[in-house]
């Protein structure tokens, strides 16, 4: 319901936005500023994006929850996504997103909605507790017997002599 209200309040607003600033300051200036704002925002969420990157890989290398960081990128990467879009509401939106203490107050919003069961860094795997030894996988334990030339079947398998 609330997706439904966006996708009709949106434009509506940008409409309304449009018809005001247009008639305010004419259509070229209006053109000017959609176009500069499209082209500042694509600056700002690269440089913002390489950010967030490099939190996230610090978060792995120093075994922390990814989940700050994950947020700020996808956060990063919606306001891009805003900032392209022409607009006056949508870039608004877009270029508070770039804000890193607006992305932190969001986040800290989404943070305390959303319950997390549990999380771990450890190594286990779900098939095995946590208190049993790591084997290697790759290792599969078998007995063979190597058959004479003349009793091996014939064909093209790869498990037979040819």
């Amino acid at each position: 319901m609330w997706l439904l209200i966006a996708f009709i309040a949106v434009p509506v607003i940008e409409i309304a936005l449009f018809i005001q600033v247009g008639g305010f300051i004419g259509l070229w200036p209006t053109l000017l500023i959609v176009i500069l704002t499209a082209l500042a925002g694509t600056y700002l969420v690269r440089s913002q994006g390489r950010l967030a990157l490099g939190q996230l890989q610090s978060s792995f290398s120093d075994l922390r929850d990814p989940t700050e960081p994950l947020v700020h990128g996808a956060m990063i990467l919606f306001s891009g996504a805003l900032l392209l879009t022409p607009g006056f509401f949508t870039d608004a939106v877009g270029f508070a997103l770039l804000v890193p203490a607006i992305r932190h107050s969001v986040f800290k919003a989404i943070r305390a909605r959303v319950n997390v069961q549990s999380f771990s860094t450890s190594g286990a795997s779900p098939h095995r507790g946590p208190t049993q030894p790591r084997r290697n996988d790759d290792i599969i334990d078998g007995e063979f017997i190597e058959l004479p030339d003349d009793d091996a079947p014939k064909g093209n398998s790869k498990w037979t002599k040819n």
